[in-house]
């Protein structure tokens, strides 16, 4: 039966899905919730278009919905109903440590009859992080949460020397998982064509200042 990936664009699940398609899982859809205000991701500020190209490039189907910012669960829950539907047997997310998300995340997709599915979960967050560049993603940091660390990464690309950089730096979790930063994954061993696009101006938003990147048309054609 198949599953599918719960992704805002980003390195953790992009890596979820990875290793789930290496350990023989059936991934044909990509889920994914936006705010409908902004028709962004919310904290990581990607367009949902760029998701939409980017799950193009995945090869898989995209199931997205749009919330406003008190009203992400029961959009979720939905989402987990029309993934029912369509015959998936559970949803693969990227989580690693944080157990009240894990928590949260596993309660309703179990009450929603889906099985819940964390590749990378327990791992060292360093050790996933180099995971996700030695596999050969092309991931570059698009938002940085300004109450923490991260701020300096704004607009780079995950390549060995950040990492070596993020690994030194004070009270930043290795992978962003308390928010101190996202990113939006463009191109790898996953992918039949880059996701492109083009860098727009810094933007602030709740809190958050990320870069924004517009969209450029798909090109024709895949990799062979």
């Amino acid at each position: 039966m198949a599953y599918a990936l719960l992704s805002g664009g980003g390195k953790d699940s992009t890596l979820a899905l990875d290793r789930a398609r290496r350990m023989g899982m059936d991934v044909r859809y990509l889920a994914s919730i936006y705010q409908g205000d902004s028709g962004r991701i919310r904290f990581h500020g990607t367009r949902h278009e760029l998701v939409a190209q980017q799950a193009q490039a995945l090869g898989l189907e995209l199931v997205e919905a749009a919330t406003g910012p008190e009203e992400f669960e029961p959009v979720f829950m939905r989402v987990l109903a029309d993934l029912r539907r369509r015959g998936c047997r559970g949803v693969i997310l990227g989580n690693i440590h944080l157990a009240d998300v894990h928590a949260w995340y596993q309660q309703r997709i179990f009450a929603a009859e889906l099985e819940h599915v964390e590749p990378l979960w327990g791992e060292p967050a360093i050790e996933v992080l180099h995971e996700v560049v030695e596999r050969g993603f092309q991931a570059l940091i698009v938002s940085v949460d300004l109450a923490q660390h991260a701020v300096p990464f704004l607009g780079r690309e995950l390549d060995a020397d950040v990492i070596t950089e993020i690994g030194i730096t004070d009270d930043l979790d290795a992978c962003g998982e308390r928010g101190e930063y996202h990113t939006f994954v463009f191109d790898g061993p996953l992918f039949t064509q880059e996701v492109r696009f083009v860098r727009g101006e810094l933007q602030e938003r709740e809190g958050h200042q990320f870069l924004d990147l517009i969209p450029v048309a798909a090109r024709a054609g895949i990799r062979s």
